[in-house]
């Protein structure tokens, strides 16, 4: 005989999470509420269970492959971290976007920049939001920023040189981080040997 909850749950407008649901939703909390496919498989649940949650309303398929669960409110980083997991979860946010975030310069970037490894290939459109750029990053190049990876000031710097972000907001990205000592004396050689 079916209980109270197991006849609520079989219903059409009522849904009460269940083992599946709970560990994926452990896994969206650190994500800002986003989990995809391949983070449902590392915990052992087949990722065709996302797209049945769609299908019920409890989740909402955001990209191919991302899902977002309603266990936390939207908030203004979302699109940052969409950016480091639309990759494949290869992403770290970068240039412009670390310049800003680490609050560097006065840099507005007008779309979010992520850096993946050289060796991943781009097989769907990119969303117009992102921009892809591709660099081997060694660990000591990425940290995080509210949980999302993002690089280094002194990788950003360098990234805004390469790309020639305009020389005053490299300046000033230069003495902002100098300032704050988040630019050690071997960063600072290395920025001015990019330049």
């Amino acid at each position: 005989m079916l209980g109270i909850a197991q006849k609520l749950a079989k219903c059409h407008d009522f849904y009460v999470p269940g083992r599946v649901y709970n560990e994926l939703a452990e896994v969206a909390l650190d994500q800002y509420g986003f989990v995809t496919t391949a983070d449902a498989r590392a915990v052992g649940v087949d990722p065709q269970r996302l797209v049945e949650m769609a299908a019920r309303g409890t989740a909402e398929r955001v990209f191919n492959g991302i899902y977002r669960l309603p266990v936390v409110g939207e908030s203004g980083l979302d699109q940052l971290m969409l950016a480091t997991l639309w990759p494949r979860g290869l992403g770290v946010l970068s240039h412009e976007t670390a310049l800003d975030l680490h609050d560097l310069c006065d840099v507005n970037p007008a779309k979010v920049h992520v850096t993946v490894p050289m060796s991943y290939r781009v097989t769907r459109e990119v969303p117009a939001v992102f921009v892809i750029h591709r660099r081997r990053l060694d660990p000591a190049d990425i940290t995080r920023h509210e949980a999302i990876p993002i690089v280094t000031p002194s990788r950003a710097i360098l990234d805004g040189i390469e790309v020639n972000l305009r020389e005053g907001l490299i300046d000033q990205a230069i003495e902002v981080g100098q300032g704050r000592g988040v630019l050690a004396a071997d960063d600072l050689k290395q920025i001015a040997d990019a330049r």
